[in-house]
């Protein structure tokens, strides 16, 4: 899918009503997502991991609502960014229980680059913009 979006809906029309729906849908997901990232980078914030499952269940739940829009592109982003930090995180638990200071880095560098997935997937929501495959 391309990064260009076309015409919005007019509005009122059931097009205009799923794309706003799928919009609240990621932006909810988008923000819960980033309250997560940033409290694992925070030692004194840690929100609960049932943010992060909350979010992560919504997507997987309404991504076929957003099949063929431009929105499809987010749930995958999205999806597949907590599957990939889940992945890194449990590869790099031996880190913790052999030195901490590289388990410490190791988690450092992964939810750096998770917020950063966030930070991007969000703006690209805001400006009505597909991610990339």
């Amino acid at each position: 899918m391309n990064d260009i979006v076309p015409d919005r809906p007019p509005a009122g029309s059931p097009d205009a009503q799923r794309e706003s729906s799928l919009r609240t849908i990621g932006h909810i997901s988008y923000a819960l997502h980033a309250i997560v990232a940033v409290g694992a980078v925070m030692p004194a914030f840690q929100p609960s991991i049932l943010l992060l499952i909350a979010a992560f269940v919504l997507d997987l739940v309404k991504k076929d609502d957003a099949m063929g829009t431009w929105q499809e592109s987010h749930f995958r982003w999205r999806i597949r960014s907590v599957l990939a930090a889940a992945l890194l995180y449990v590869v790099t638990i031996p880190l913790w229980l052999l030195f901490v200071l590289p388990g410490w880095i190791a988690w450092g560098i992964i939810s750096i680059w998770f917020i950063y997935r966030v930070v991007r997937g969000w703006l690209a929501l805001n400006d009505r913009r597909a991610m990339p495959t």
